[in-house]
């Protein structure tokens, strides 16, 4: 059960994106390409969603092999040139605005999420190269990962690390040829063995002999599976072994596997980007991979809103008007339905416009690329809850056959769950918000945007609301780090949810002005009033948190939380 959301899509490119002032070429074939990723994707992928959920990945000593038909798929992904829209020309990519390569990924994520995580990493894995490595690192692997001939991987989290960065112990050894010995353990690393491509390239935090501790300390590493023969073909292993693959609650179809690297004292990585420059190099692609995580709340929502849609329009229960009645026809049932709908396209235009920012800054826009900084937290954070939201209310939709595996929309909540957690906790975008983002050109940054929006938005509630996230924000700007971090959540919710109330609101008044589909612009008028006058207003009650002193929150010890 999977439609391309392709009028959607379109729709938030030109409004929202304006992608044709961005790239003419990429607003001339926009079209062909999200009607191509569209048949694509159902052909190809969306099949092997739930065949993905109930028949995983399997792990053995020769590594992983996933379920029928993935290997194939992945193929014809490749061969289709789909991971090569966004790719930097140079390297045999298309060199289109990331903008446009998104709604694939989106279309790919949303026909199976699962799948489509390896994409996404190999794309931060081609930013990090592409952006702090060496001109040889780059002409030896970013075409074969320009084209996903080969795949990337983001290995951070040790098992006694957490999210702590600094407690990294994973170690690199100088070889004496400019080369490291790699030994260490790291886990939660998604797609980091499988059958599906010829080598797979780690990109791996690590720590050279006599380094200071905690981040300064640290250094990125690349990490093939296979090491490199002098014409560039994959050839010894490089003693990177899977030692297990996670048994998680969803994204079943992704092998969330546990690497132990030099068992044998021959695993050899390249530095990329400087000694000790491993988390400028690591956060390159971290932030890549944030805005991406957001897309998939975005691709997991769409999913959930589409089958609770067929369901709600196929089960009959009750009487309305004296006639036996689909549930639709339900008052509470069409507000959950729409609220999916607004959600979800709400979320859709926030990563969006994020990653339409992102294009823009590359292009030398420097406000712009100061704004997909202070974006990123809010993509990332709330565009995963909304997708936790959505899958959620879909499950209720369905009632109690929502409960039931079969029906296929307990997967999505289950899939959706990680989102908040990995590529940095939902917790800690908001202390990223408030920490750095915040204080970017001494609150400039942030003020710039509410500015916009107070200039364009109309709805008096929405002003409020802006109103009382420049209040919230001068506030914070004063505050001392326990008041800032308490606030943080509800801070960064209030921001995101008048970004989106901006962004909604503006795409109802273009859906006003606009010709096409008569029932497409009826239902993103009514997504777009709905958002602003009955989300809107809930975000106003975090105001009280976001102001409120962290006092409270130590008032009590730690050992009190057991009672």
């Amino acid at each position: 059960m999977f439609t391309p959301a392709i009028a959607e899509q379109r729709f938030v490119l030109e409004s929202i994106v304006r992608l044709s002032e961005i790239s003419a070429e990429a607003g001339e074939i926009t079209d062909a390409v999200l009607e191509g990723a569209g048949l694509f994707a159902a052909g190809e992928w969306a099949p092997l969603d739930r065949l993905g959920d109930t028949h995983g990945p399997k792990w053995s000593e020769q590594g992983v092999t996933m379920p029928a038909g993935y290997a194939a798929a992945y193929k014809a992904y490749v061969e289709g040139g789909w991971g090569t829209i966004g790719s930097p020309a140079e390297y045999g990519g298309q060199g289109l605005p990331v903008s446009l390569s998104i709604a694939v990924l989106e279309t790919l994520g949303t026909a199976n999420m699962g799948f489509a995580l390896a994409p996404i990493l190999t794309v931060g894995a081609i930013e990090a190269l592409a952006h702090h490595g060496t001109p040889e690192q780059q002409a030896l692997y970013l075409p074969k990962l320009a084209t996903g001939e080969w795949t990337g991987t983001m290995n951070l989290t040790e098992p006694q690390a957490g999210s702590d960065v600094g407690a990294l112990k994973s170690k690199a050894e100088p070889v004496g040829d400019g080369t490291f010995r790699i030994k260490g353990t790291k886990i939660f690393i998604s797609f980091g063995d499988h059958d599906m491509a010829d080598n797979i390239v780690h990109l791996v935090l690590a720590r050279t002999p006599d380094a200071p501790e905690g981040t300064k300390g640290l250094s990125l590493f690349l990490v093939p599976k296979y090491r490199l023969n002098p014409d560039g073909t994959p050839g010894d292993f490089n003693d990177v072994r899977t030692v297990s693959i996670e048994h998680k609650m969803g994204l079943h179809a992704s092998p969330t596997c546990v690497l132990s690297f030099g068992d044998h004292d021959d695993c050899i990585g390249e530095l990329i980007g400087g000694e000790m420059g491993g988390i400028r190099a690591m956060f390159t692609m971290m932030n890549n991979a944030r805005l991406n995580v957001g897309l998939q709340g975005v691709q997991v929502a769409e999913r959930a809103t589409q089958r609770a849609v067929a369901y709600a329009r196929e089960r009959v229960q009750g009487v309305r008007a004296g006639a036996p009645a689909a549930i639709v026809e339900h008052p509470d049932v069409r507000r959950m339905l729409l609220r999916m709908k607004a959600q979800t396209q709400a979320a859709r235009a926030l990563v969006y416009y994020a990653f339409g920012q992102l294009d823009r800054g590359r292009a030398g826009d420097k406000a712009a690329q100061a704004r997909v900084e202070l974006l990123t937290p809010l993509a990332k954070a709330h565009g995963t809850d909304l997708g936790n939201e959505v899958a959620s209310l879909g499950v209720q939709v369905h009632g109690g056959m929502g409960y039931i595996e079969e029906t296929g929309a307990a997967q999505h909540f289950r899939d959706a769950r990680i989102t908040p957690i990995y590529e940095g906790t939902n917790g800690i975008q908001a202390a990223d918000l408030v920490g750095r983002k915040l204080g970017m050109d001494n609150g400039g940054t942030l003020l710039a945007l509410l500015d916009q929006m107070r200039r364009e938005a109309e709805d008096a509630e929405l002003l409020r609301l802006i109103d009382a996230c420049e209040e919230v924000g001068r506030h914070l700007l004063g505050a001392d780090t326990d008041d800032r971090l308490a606030a943080s959540y509800p801070f960064l919710t209030m921001l995101s949810v008048a970004t989106c109330g901006w962004l909604m609101e503006h795409q109802g008044r273009v859906a006003a002005r606009s010709e096409g589909d008569p029932a497409f612009l009826k239902m993103k008028a009514a997504a777009a009033r709905f958002y602003v006058e009955q989300i809107v207003p809930e975000a106003m009650g975090l105001k009280a948190a976001a102001m409120a002193p962290a006092e409270l929150l130590y008032s009590i010890d730690a050992e009190a939380f057991a009672v």
